[in-house]
């Protein structure tokens, strides 16, 4: 069995028109919500072996705080270029191309790539997935180059407004 968590950013700023989407960095509510759901992450004793992240500035700060919650090396991040508005199969792709050594992954993206993803492994419709949210999924699959659709389970939804 493989373990695939899928994070939501956390909340970015529109606050400089002059920026592209791509270089938005996190606002505040991004920041207060952001640890407190990297914190939850070790708290459900998710552990990724790897962790990937699209290379937009609001998902590279999220894998980075998450990975510094984990104890798990910024350096390790791999930043993937393509996950940024991403169709899903791009996501699984990446997936079945993984060394199986990775008992773990955690991947740091957007909407609704991750979301359509979930729906592709698991057939369950996640109606609502804001910033930081988490899916966590386990995978009845022994190799990551098994990954197909309805070869997952939703273990956790988890989001911060579920944490008042």
């Amino acid at each position: 069995m493989k373990m695939l968590t899928l994070v939501r950013h956390a909340k970015s700023s529109w606050k400089d028109p002059e920026l592209s989407d791509f270089d938005r960095p996190l606002n505040k509510r991004g920041k207060r919500d952001l640890p407190l759901m990297a914190a939850r992450l070790v708290d459900m004793n998710i552990q990724p072996d790897l962790i990937l992240s699209s290379g937009a500035r609001r998902a590279m700060a999220t894998a980075e705080l998450i990975a510094m919650e984990q104890d798990y090396s910024t350096d390790k991040i791999i930043e993937i270029p393509e996950l940024y508005h991403a169709r899903s199969e791009t996501l699984i792709n990446l997936l079945q191309s993984q060394s199986d050594h990775y008992r773990s992954i955690l991947v740091v993206g957007h909407s609704p790539t991750l979301e359509m993803a979930s729906f592709y492994l698991t057939q369950e419709l996640i109606p609502k997935f804001p910033t930081s949210g988490v899916i966590q999924l386990a995978l009845s699959i022994t190799s990551w180059e098994e990954v197909a659709e309805s070869c997952g389970t939703l273990e956790r939804l988890d989001y911060p407004k579920l944490h008042p």
